[in-house]
Parts: C-alpha cells; sequence; structure tokens
C-alpha cells in the first residue's frame, strides 16, 4: 500500500496506481487521463490517503499527516510516469522533494538503477506548463550521504514565466537588476518590497530581503490572519486562492543571504501551505539569488528548517544553463 518517506522535514506518501484503485478511487488507466481528469479522483485519493486516521491526528499537528501524494509509476522501466498530488487535490508540475522521494521508492523497488540516470515525468492539467515535465534522476552520494541529483533545467525569470497579471506586480531595483515588487506580497511586512518570478518547471516568486531577521518564522507562517494572507496569493484562483498575481497559483519563498553562495529561505507552497523544506522552492531561490548577484554559479546552499538542499548552479555566456539539486530521503518511521 501507500508508503510515506521524509525530505529534508518534507513528507510524501506513495502509493503505486493500482494500489490506489483497489482503494476504491477512480484513478485512469493511462497518467495523461489521470491528470486531465484529476478533479474526478484527486479528493477521494487525498482522504485515503494523506489525512490522518481518525482519532490519530497528534496535538499541534498539520490537517494532513503528508504534505501531498506520489501516484505512480504507471510503468515497469524508465522514463517512469508520475502524478503529485497537492493536499487540495490540486497537481503540482514537479516537486524537487517529491522526485527525491519517488527516485527512492524506485531504488527500495528494484525499478531504479543504481548507476545510469533515468528519467521521472511528471503529468499535470496546469495549461501554461506542457506536460509531462520530464527530470533526469541519477543516484549520487554528497558528503557520505546517499541520494540523487536531480537536473531541474534552466530557470525563466519574470512575471511573464509564471504567469502573472495585473496592477498588483510593479517594477523594483535590487543590485541593479530590475525585478518586481508584488504589492500583496509587500502590503504584509516592510521588508518584503522585492520579489523575484522565476519558473522551475513550477512557478516561484521568491521575496529577497537584506536581513535573515526579517524572513518569517516558520511557526508564523501557520498564524492564522497571516496564513489567510498567504493561501489567497499562492492558491490557485477558485481552489481557495484569488489568482492574484498568478489564477495558477505560485510558490512563495522568502530569502536572506547567510554567508558565501549560502541563503535561508522560508517557504509556503501553493496547494499545501507552509513547508519545511521544497527542492523546487531551493532552487527557485538559488536561481533568484544568481540573478540578483547574490551569490556565484557553482555549489550554493539553501538553508530551510527541514534542513539544507545543496544545488549545482551552471553558467554559460552569463546565462544560467542548469540548475542541478541534490536530494535524499529515507522511510519515514
Amino acid at each position: 500500500m501507500a508508503r510515506f518517506y521524509d525530505a529534508r522535514g518534507n513528507i510524501y506518501a506513495v502509493i503505486a496506481p493500482d494500489a490506489l484503485r483497489t482503494l476504491g478511487v477512480p484513478l485512469p488507466q493511462s497518467p495523461t487521463e489521470a491528470a486531465t481528469g484529476r478533479h474526478t479522483w484527486t479528493a477521494q485519493a487525498v482522504a485515503a490517503i494523506c489525512d490522518w486516521p481518525a482519532g490519530q491526528r497528534p496535538p499541534g499537528s498539520k490537517s494532513h499527516r503528508s504534505d501531498g501524494l506520489l501516484v505512480g509509476p504507471f510503468q515497469d522501466t524508465a522514463p517512469f510516469d508520475l502524478l503529485i498530488v497537492n493536499t487540495d487535490g490540486t497537481l503540482a508540475e514537479r516537486s524537487g522533494n517529491g522526485l527525491t522521494i519517488f527516485a527512492q521508492s524506485l531504488k527500495d523497488s528494484a525499478l531504479g538503477t543504481d548507476s545510469a540516470p533515468f528519467s521521472l515525468r511528471v503529468h499535470h492539467d496546469n495549461a501554461d506548463m506542457p506536460s509531462p515535465v520530464a527530470t533526469q534522476a541519477v543516484s549520487a552520494t554528497v558528503d557520505g550521504v546517499n541520494g540523487f541529483w536531480l537536473d531541474i533545467g534552466a530557470p525563466t525569470f519574470g512575471p511573464q514565466a509564471v504567469g502573472a497579471t495585473g496592477a498588483g506586480v510593479g517594477k523594483a531595483m535590487l543590485n541593479e537588476r530590475e525585478i518586481n515588487r508584488v504589492e500583496r506580497i509587500a502590503a504584509l511586512h516592510p521588508a518584503w518590497q522585492t520579489s523575484v518570478f522565476v519558473r522551475v518547471g513550477n512557478p516561484h516568486c521568491v521575496t529577497l530581503m537584506a536581513d535573515v531577521d526579517d524572513l518569517p518564522g516558520f511557526a508564523n507562517l501557520h498564524q492564522t490572519e497571516l496564513n489567510a494572507a498567504l493561501t489567497r496569493i499562492a492558491f490557485v484562483a477558485g481552489e481557495s486562492g484569488s489568482g492574484d498575481p498568478c489564477p495558477g497559483g505560485v510558490n512563495l519563498q522568502w530569502a536572506a543571504r547567510s554567508g558565501p553562495n549560502r541563503i535561508t529561505a522560508r517557504v509556503f507552497e501553493r496547494g499545501e501551505g507552509p513547508t519545511a523544506s521544497s527542492g523546487t522552492s531551493a532552487s527557485a531561490v538559488a536561481s533568484a539569488a544568481w540573478f540578483c548577484g547574490w551569490v556565484q554559479a557553482g555549489l550554493v546552499d539553501v538553508v530551510m528548517p527541514g534542513g539544507t538542499a545543496p544545488l549545482r548552479l551552471i553558467e554559460r555566456d552569463e546565462q544560467l544553463q542548469q540548475v542541478q539539486l541534490f536530494g535524499t530521503a529515507r522511510v519515514k518511521a
């Protein structure tokens, strides 16, 4: 049945399509049909797998026992198709920690290889991004830790990259680079005035600040008033969100420099909310920091409450050509 994995405090359940169907979830046979028809099955899948069993929710815990659900693989050989289901029933185009967990689950089931790269293909229903979104994974060891390098690809920057619209997106400057001021974020804190829109498979808005002390505390992101305001910004329009500035929702990050090529960050995920760590968010933070001249190409560490994510930024002709994320995951006890 479903297995729960932990990747730097990010928890996902993994379940094979046939196993999900045995629970009565009407999952279509193909991943493409499952993505386009997600309204017919994702809510039932989340309730069956991600919700706490009756009477077992620990005091003070989140409303779900995982940050999402990984459904796949739909075949026994690479490339491996999967769907990333957020706890609000929407689908994500990519999740660094989710893909790390899925790669580890393939290795645990002897489907993944120890040395050769293999492709993970995420199917989704977001009209502003082609489906599926492919990510190359390869087993690796970093500082004695076994895990996977994921090829996140080349980021794109600016409001058009994430589908941001409306009068609430203005211009700002940071380190002589033109970036953006997002009115609904800027109104929440005087230090949250400069943001960079980044797409790394899915959409992100990284708010940059000079002082680590101006980052929101992880506990503060759960407080009712701030949580509600950020939900309206981040979540998909019509599904708890307002679609402002991004009708399809957007992942939110806050970032500050904490050392050479080292960034400290907080994360509020579209479709989920406050998250201890996120691989694609770390990739977006590192990319935004590079864009503004905060970090150089090469190895970059992004520090989040759930742990530190190592990344490699590959630059060519003064352009960021590739972002690689190292992830590690273990079965949750």
